[in-house]
């Protein structure tokens, strides 16, 4: 942990002051004094805000620095997944080096913190998993990695995987995976049965990917409830993509919403341009905790993406239609704050006492700084700088 004082940063968007970092903890704001040994920094008037946050990605996939990936197949979800799960390989994406290269790209456009979905599968066991692992270990001190047994292909329809799980929560994993247990497994009891009854044996939270829309979806988030209640999970679930509190039906969704905000429930978003998302505005008044994720970037299911929260962020705003400052701030919001409460982030923030993980902004207002989209002049994480104008203190491999 470093000692560091930063001069002339505006706290989200506020009076200028200094920083005086001891310890990779902020120990003050006001003016200071460096004594001989302390580096300085001047943040040159810079808008100041907590490090950025990850919330929904997938290190293991990207193919970020690779040949461009031809991709010439129909955009169906389980013709993508076994293209993926079969092929990852042969077009060498290798674990380890690809989500370094992801990793190292959210770092030096200011995150301090992922969560990623990786995927478990009886054709890779956990290979994915273990390199992920080692790309957390290569980057403390950089940015924090918080990983989710993902079982991208299916539980149900894949025999095998429970085990797979089992074991991938036994050696560390923090978080268990699901996804669409009606449209992937076709069989909603059977899944949820056993992701629940594998979380409360390890002592984990649940993530659920839940591209199922309409009816279909909010039939899987009421099966998701009933389980919260049964097991004591309140707090402790989180739904992915909830595409169906997209859908037309203002009543419908309202019930949704209230009976997510009474249970506790997060959702994560990427503002999916192609697809109904939840609006985060609405989520906001009932109470409900919202981060954001990149998502998978460039990779064998897509063109798109950055490793950016900030580019996410205006995606996010756009998708759901918002143009005024504090809805731009709220965006920001998701982004940052907002991924720390879902992933239940200690000492986040930019108080007294918080770990010194930030990043800085251009920008007059945070609404200016969100559409900007400028490189952050610098990212500091535990008092350290880790990344000036884009470019992190480590290299992609």
């Amino acid at each position: 942990m470093h000692d560091l004082l930063l001069r002339n940063v505006r706290p989200m968007a506020g009076e200028s002051c200094d920083i005086l970092i001891r310890n990779g903890k902020i120990a003050g704001f006001g003016t200071f004094e460096a004594d001989g040994a302390m580096p300085v920094e001047d943040g040159q008037g810079a808008i100041i805000a907590p490090g950025l946050i990850d919330a929904h990605t997938h290190l293991d996939k990207t193919t970020w620095g690779q040949p461009w990936h031809v991709n010439n197949r129909a955009a169906i979800l389980r013709g993508r997944i076994d293209f993926e799960r079969e092929n990852r390989k042969q077009i060498g994406i290798d674990p380890h080096r690809q989500s370094m290269r992801h990793a190292i790209g959210l770092a030096a456009n200011g995150a301090s913190h992922i969560r990623s979905h990786v995927d478990i599968d009886t054709t890779h066991g956990l290979s994915l998993v273990e390199g992920v692992w080692q790309t957390r270990d290569a980057l403390k001190g950089i940015i924090d990695i918080e990983i989710v047994a993902f079982p991208q292909s299916g539980v149900m329809v894949m025999p095998g995987t429970v085990e797979l799980l089992d074991e991938a929560l036994r050696q560390g994993c923090e978080v268990l995976g699901g996804i669409d247990p009606c449209g992937i497994d076709r069989d909603p009891k059977g899944q949820l049965d056993i992701l629940f009854a594998l979380a409360v044996k390890h002592g984990v939270d649940i993530d659920i990917h839940l591209h199922e829309t309409g009816d279909l979806g909010a039939f899987t988030m009421e099966l998701i409830f009933e389980r919260i209640r049964a097991n004591g999970m309140e707090g402790r679930v989180a739904i992915s993509h909830a595409f169906a509190l997209g859908m037309n039906d203002y009543l419908r969704v309202g019930k949704l919403i209230d009976e997510i905000a009474r249970l506790d429930v997060a959702i994560l978003t990427t503002g999916a341009p192609s697809a109904t998302v939840p609006s985060i505005m609405r989520l906001k008044e009932a109470g409900v905790r919202v981060g954001g994720g990149c998502d998978g970037i460039q990779d064998t299911w897509g063109p798109w993406g950055q490793p950016d929260m900030l580019d996410r962020a205006k995606i996010i705003g756009m998708k759901n239609g918002l143009r005024s400052d504090i809805e731009l701030a709220h965006v920001l919001h998701v982004v940052s704050q907002g991924g720390a409460d879902v992933m239940r982030l200690k000492d986040y923030g930019l108080a007294i006492g918080c770990n010194a993980d930030f990043t800085l902004l251009t920008g007059e207002t945070l609404a200016h700084a969100v559409v900007d989209v400028a490189p952050r002049p610098m990212v500091v994480k535990g008092g350290r700088v880790v990344a000036r104008q884009g470019k992190a203190i480590v290299e992609m491999p």
